[in-house]
């Protein structure tokens, strides 16, 4: 399946719109990728392609990065170092199992958008935006089709 079908592009663009106003709130950055398959283990891919993608190069390393590979029915939700060291597991568990549902249930679009807004507030508590802010990412949903086999 293109990801066309799996998020057309009028959605995708109601995503980015939803990380746009989700970060008015937050010095946070928040980033979504798809992919269509991962054989692996979806967090390990996850770090993998936050690494790839240089997501720790933001000044708070406060990056969030949702990671949803639509054919395999795997994702994962995993944040930078900085964000880690003021958050419980507890804080990525409940982003996940949200999502989780959403995804199950045929709605990715309407979970994407749900995880940002909830991890916007929860950023804000954390990392409010401020005056020097400045979006440090890109909002637009990335892609790619790279085989997970290495």
């Amino acid at each position: 399946m293109p990801l066309s079908d799996f998020i057309p592009t009028d959605a995708q663009q109601r995503i980015a719109e939803c990380i746009t106003e989700a970060e008015r709130h937050t010095s946070g950055e928040i980033c979504v990728h798809v992919t269509p398959t991962c054989k692996r283990d979806p967090l390990k891919r996850a770090i993998k392609t936050f690494n790839r993608l240089k997501l720790y190069q933001t000044r708070r390393r406060n990056a969030v990065l949702i990671y949803v590979a639509y054919e395999s029915r795997k994702f994962a939700i995993i944040g930078d170092v900085g964000i880690n060291k003021v958050v419980d597991d507890s804080f990525w568990d409940n982003e996940r199992d949200a999502l989780g549902k959403m995804l199950l249930a045929g709605r990715p679009v309407d979970g994407i958008c749900d995880a940002v807004t909830r991890l916007g507030e929860k950023l804000s508590a954390f990392f409010p935006a401020d005056r020097t802010d400045e979006n440090e990412l890109s909002n637009e949903v990335s892609f790619d089709d790279i085989d997970d086999e290495d």
